[in-house]
């Protein structure tokens, strides 16, 4: 059994459930030929829920459009007089599907989940389930996010293998005909409780109850249900407990419905937590938040869009997590809910966002939006999630939202189609670049060269630009605008939610903890999300590698970068292995503390020596004379000098940088040092050396 687990943790009716993952017959259509009577001959086995491109599938086949699945399954006999449920978690791209050569249900859309009840098509014994998934090649016109098209993206560099068919857990499950259909859980506004929304469908929602009790707690209500099938409520708590990345605490709705039918029983949860935007600050149950975010695009070497088994989804979270990140980006994908669930124990903050189309026009346009509340529904009881996204880049958008009423009507249009679901959660229109209608200013920002990274930044964030350059092609540059007229540019939270730069882990690892401290030094910034966490096929910019093992980081730990407290260096670095040049072992470089904690933090500075690319040592080294350094919450510290000098007959070294505070150390920093001050290969002109 390849998925063991429920599916569906923040709707659980894992009580009465039956997994149809494993191991199914399956046949190729490539000729679209075949109809339910006429697809015989399944003369392969196909292992769900893999995409056929995968060899985890046992399939491997590419481009292959069309194909049909085949299995059998047994209703349990105590099942008996419930409604049989059959559950699709996400088939790309459209699905027909029959039980007993009865058609019971069509979907379309690749990552949005689709249920369909199947007890009046079954019959005595075994039951045939028969599945047609048609994935086209051409993907410009429907929701495909990262998977390649043929004929190709505007953005299909940055595209991988597609990732065909049923992707995501196949289950059953049984009701009453009077059954839970749906259960909202949001913390009340003052987080003193839960307030309920719950959807009841069925033949007697008249006269129905709906038993409420929280897990673990005295809370308890007992409602009837509306006579439109609703009910609403809220259940206070004696002493609320808020969820926060330092206390990921959940609270577990139990629903027990009454109707003539029966009973029914649910499971949901959440966590009592509030995300605002007060001006240009981000605020987490009212203290302030400052996004220390990675990319994750949720691709295996493997079985592709689908993570190899439960723990993979949890362990990339605590790889981010060791790295220093308190937020994930998932990127253009609805990820499987159990990863979104397993942020929720984990206490990972996470940017959650539909796919993207290829090209702009109203079906694609609606195909984007039709997205939009399956995410909130699935996804909108998640404490972790803090920041929903809509488009990325103006993908699907065909790059011109600047130049064309239609377009930015779409990213306004599907920022309020958002907001009318979700009001409690920031929400970003167009990720990136040119800003329609949003709650945060956020901007992707690539740049090789250190110098012109920084002057950028400190323009972008001073006001004195509010465009900046986008390599689309080798030799073509473009100014994106932050925001078309009548956007606000001052007054939101700013966000670099993408950046990094290199080739190989050394560069990845230069660029990392020089423009990471460069953002550090603004104080208005609201925060940031490096790209990425891993590689992905043939993008080489994560931090891990594909198999998420670890890369050569040149002596860079991200942890050390993305710690909540930091030392920025008033230096423009020259090149990887030669931050700063030098005539002589001697020198000056001024340290400052950025520092996100609550309360104020103040330490001495120290200093040690490794070789150039050697990791921080254990031992923070040296105190610096003169070298207490102070910082104020979210305030960059003031400069302290500090004059350190190359060990003795050392051309070139790595300077170790410590902030000790109550004898333990609580930021670092490193400088590489070299007093070969002739020009090198790759060396930036614009950088300055020491004086």
């Amino acid at each position: 059994m390849p998925r063991p687990a429920y599916p569906r943790p923040h709707f659980d009716r894992s009580h009465a459930w039956l997994s149809l993952d494993g191991s199914w017959d399956f046949r190729a259509d490539p000729d679209r030929r075949h109809t339910a009577e006429t697809a015989d001959g399944y003369d392969q086995r196909i292992t769900v829920p893999f995409a056929w491109e995968t060899p985890a599938s046992g399939i491997a086949a590419h481009w292959l459009q069309t194909a049909w699945y085949r299995r059998t399954f047994t209703v349990p006999a105590d099942w008996t007089g419930r409604r049989i449920v059959l559950h699709f978690g996400a088939v790309h791209h459209e699905a027909t599907v029959w039980v007993n050569g009865t058609e019971v249900a069509h979907h379309e859309g690749g990552y949005t989940p689709f249920s369909a009840d199947v007890t009046d098509a079954l019959g005595d014994g075994g039951q045939l389930l028969v599945v047609r998934v048609h994935s086209p090649a051409d993907k410009l016109g429907i929701a495909h996010g990262k998977q390649r098209s043929m004929p190709r993206d505007d953005y299909d560099g940055v595209c991988f293998t597609p990732s065909s068919g049923i992707w995501q857990s196949v289950w059953l499950e049984h009701r009453p005909a009077t059954h839970l259909a749906g259960l909202r859980l949001r913390p009340t506004d003052d987080l003193t409780g839960i307030t309920v929304d719950a959807s009841v469908h069925g033949p007697h929602t008249d006269g129905a109850q709906l038993r409420l009790r929280v897990r673990g707690e005295s809370t308890a209500a007992t409602v009837n249900v509306d006579p439109d099938g609703r009910v609403r409520t809220d259940l206070l708590l004696s002493a609320p407990r808020l969820w926060s990345p330092r206390d990921p605490h959940l609270y577990h709705v139990d629903a027990e419905l009454t109707s003539a039918d029966g009973t029914d029983r649910v499971t949901g949860y959440t966590g009592l937590r509030s995300v605002t935007v007060d001006g240009e600050t981000l605020f987490l149950n009212g203290e302030r938040l400052f996004v220390r975010g990675v990319l994750d695009q949720g691709y295996w070497p493997e079985t592709g869009i689908t993570a190899p088994d439960d723990a993979a989804l949890r362990r990339d979270l605590e790889l981010a997590a060791a790295a220093g990140y308190n937020l994930v980006r998932k990127h253009l994908k609805l990820e499987d809910p159990r990863f979104v669930h397993h942020a929720d124990t984990l206490g990972m903050l996470l940017w959650a966002e539909p796919a993207s189309a290829g090209r702009f026009s109203p079906a694609s346009t609606a195909a984007f939006a039709e997205q939009i509340e399956p995410m909130v529904e699935r996804d909108g009881n998640s404490p972790a999630v803090v920041i929903w996204g809509l488009y990325n880049e103006e993908w699907g958008l065909d790059w011109d939202i600047p130049g064309d009423p239609a377009k930015q009507r779409a990213a306004a249009d599907a920022y309020d189609r958002l907001k009318a679901l979700d009001p409690t959660r920031p929400v970003v229109d167009n990720s990136g670049w040119t800003h329609v209608k949003t709650d945060l200013l956020d901007w992707h920002y690539y740049d090789e060269s250190a110098a012109s990274w920084a002057r950028t930044i400190a323009d972008l964030l001073s006001g004195e630009r509010d465009d900046f350059p986008v390599k689309l092609g080798p030799d073509y540059v473009v100014h994106k605008k932050l925001a078309v007229p009548g956007q606000p540019l001052r007054g939101l939270p700013n966000l670099n939610s993408e950046y990094g730069g290199g080739f190989t882990g050394l560069e990845r690892a230069w660029h990392l903890r020089w423009q990471t401290q460069e953002l550090r030094r603004h104080d208005r910034l609201a925060g940031y999300v490096y790209t990425e966490l891993y590689d992905i096929e043939h993008e080489s910019a994560g931090l891990l590698d594909f198999h998420r093992g670890a890369k050569d980081l040149a002596g860079v730990d991200p942890a050390h970068v993305n710690a909540p407290t930091t030392l920025v260096l008033d230096v423009t670095p020259v090149a990887p292995g030669r931050d700063l040049l030098t005539p002589t072992r001697d020198f000056t470089v001024d340290v400052r503390v950025s520092h996100h904690g609550s309360e104020p933090v103040t330490g001495l500075l120290h200093t040690a020596w490794t070789p150039v690319y050697g990791p921080a040592p254990a031992e923070p080294g040296d105190a610096v004379p003169g070298g207490r350094a102070e910082a104020k919450p979210y305030v960059l510290g003031s400069p302290v000098a500090v004059s350190a000098a190359l060990p003795e007959g050392w051309t070139s070294g790595r300077l170790h940088l410590s902030l000790v505070a109550e004898g333990a150390v609580v930021a670092r920093g490193a400088l590489d040092v070299d007093t070969r001050t002739e020009p090198h290969i790759g060396d930036d002109p614009r950088a300055r050396t020491a004086e």
